[in-house]
């Protein structure tokens, strides 16, 4: 059912994306504070899931760290790679749910930048679709490396919406573009958790869901590939021409394909 759900979604958005290339482009509809609200909603629900996952992965630790004695597995092992046999159950995985229904919520600002007359770029598609299959992958395999993912994504998603709102009702940008800057970092940390993973799968005999981790890493990687691409790009057009760049926070590109 959520497969399906997911896939007709994702149809609906290529759809709608790509439909106003072929004939003439529709006036943009007037959305008043509706993208501020939205970016505030995000914020708060990506603060909250935020949280609920840290103190729900706290006592997870505090409550089973006596059953860890015989492996010598220690709080960060169990971070990065759950142990063979975990089911997706309890309060952590809980938030994990949490997290993939919040995905359907970032979709909206998709939605918005349509009903805004912009067009999508081939990398918002791409990441759209990715980050909302990998979180149904994490739930659905009880995949290693979650926790950590979904703690540095909402954190991500914390400072860039939140961000968002504040330049949305007229206050005043960063002088640098700090969504990007702020993905790159987030992208960097995230693959050294996963060679973190491999190496804990390899040396402890097997991490819990470690075929789906394989599959996301391969999202992941192209993700990371993409946004490099446009990283290079925006420093060397800022270079180039520095009349043509964007006022301060205006954060152009990637900011609208997070």
């Amino acid at each position: 059912m959520l497969e399906t759900a997911s896939a007709a979604a994702l149809q609906l958005l290529v759809d709608l994306s790509f439909r106003p290339s072929k004939r003439r482009r529709r006036q943009p509809v007037p959305l008043g504070p509706i993208p501020a609200l939205h970016s505030l909603v995000v914020t708060l629900a990506s603060a909250v899931i935020f949280l609920g996952i840290l103190l729900s992965a706290l006592a997870e630790i505090r409550d089973t760290r006596w059953s860890w004695r015989r492996t010598r597995r220690t709080p960060v092992q169990w971070l990065l790679c759950f142990p063979l046999g975990t089911r997706p159950s309890g309060r952590v995985f809980f938030w994990s749910y949490a997290f993939y229904l919040s995905r359907w919520l970032h979709l909206g600002r998709t939605f918005l930048e349509i009903l805004r007359g912009r067009g999508l770029s081939p990398f918002r598609l791409l990441n759209q679709s990715m980050l909302l299959c990998m979180s149904f992958l994490w739930l659905e395999f009880s995949q290693s490396f979650q926790v950590l993912a979904i703690l540095l994504t909402t954190l991500l998603h914390c400072v860039v919406y939140g961000y968002r709102f504040w330049t949305a009702v007229g206050l005043r940008g960063a002088c640098f573009p700090l969504v990007e800057n702020c993905q790159v970092v987030a992208l960097g940390c995230n693959l050294v958790c996963h060679f973190a993973v491999l190496f804990l799968h390899l040396l402890n005999g097997g991490c819990n869901g470690i075929g789906a981790w394989v599959f996301n890493s391969v999202l992941n990687g192209a993700i990371l590939m993409l946004v490099l691409r446009f990283y290079v790009h925006l420093q060397r057009k800022d270079k180039d021409n520095r009349v043509g760049s964007p006022g301060p926070g205006a954060d152009p590109g990637m900011d609208k394909d997070l």
